[in-house]
């Protein structure tokens, strides 16, 4: 008799965090190629977007013109896009042995959502353990640097959507925030210095998914 087919392993989740230009898009691009390198199939999706709901509400809670949307609604619209990613793009593909690497998860709730606009931390956590099905990352990258440094990379950007245009005020309650969580979970998270070149920064970041690689080997 044959053997019955054997279940595929569960894949890797690993979620991407930062402030304003913090450099998270060239990070992406060599982390793509660095987990490909290794053989192991992979999604990478953003946050919020990354499905035709998800970029719906990415237009509206981005787009400058909204700038009378209230609080409560932009952390409901991010779990919104959050829940519809996880069921339709992030829960499969870890099904089926795939690895993910998601620009942004459910901390950059707590950190904009709850640091910035002043959410409360207990309503967010709430709303994780309903939209999120149970998903969290199993490595989480927080690359850090000081506002100033980030904002001014920013700049070079074009124009600056919603959240782009708050307060340095703003930002610092969100990079405080980040480097909290980092500090309460340090067995999930691994903080980079981003002032650092891109290639410093890569070399931290594969370096830190090291035990991930061993564990699929």
């Amino acid at each position: 008799m044959s053997a019955p087919p054997t279940r595929a392993a569960r894949g890797k989740f690993i979620s991407l965090e930062g402030g304003e230009g913090a450099g998270k898009s060239t990070l992406l691009a060599g982390l793509r190629q660095g987990i490909e390198r290794h053989g192991l199939a992979l999604v990478q999706t953003r946050e919020p977007g990354g499905t035709r709901v998800g970029e719906a509400v990415r237009a509206i809670v981005l787009d400058p013109a909204q700038h009378d949307l209230v609080a409560e609604a932009e952390l409901l619209l991010m779990f919104a896009s959050r829940a519809q990613l996880v069921r339709e793009m992030i829960e499969p593909a870890l099904r089926a042995g795939q690895w993910v690497l998601c620009d942004r998860f459910a901390d950059a709730s707590y950190a904009y959502q709850g640091g910035g606009r002043g959410q409360p931390e207990a309503r967010i956590a709430e709303l994780e353990r309903w939209a999120c099905h149970g998903i969290r990352p199993d490595l989480t990258l927080l690359l850090d640097l000081p506002v100033a440094t980030g904002r001014a990379r920013a700049a070079g950007r074009g124009d600056a959507d919603r959240i782009e245009v708050e307060a340095d005020s703003f930002f610092e309650r969100v990079r405080t925030t980040y480097r909290a969580r980092a500090a309460a979970e340090p067995e999930r998270f691994r903080m980079i210095d981003a002032s650092q070149s891109p290639s410093v920064v890569l070399h931290a970041a594969m370096a830190a998914m090291t035990h991930l690689f061993e564990a699929t080997a």
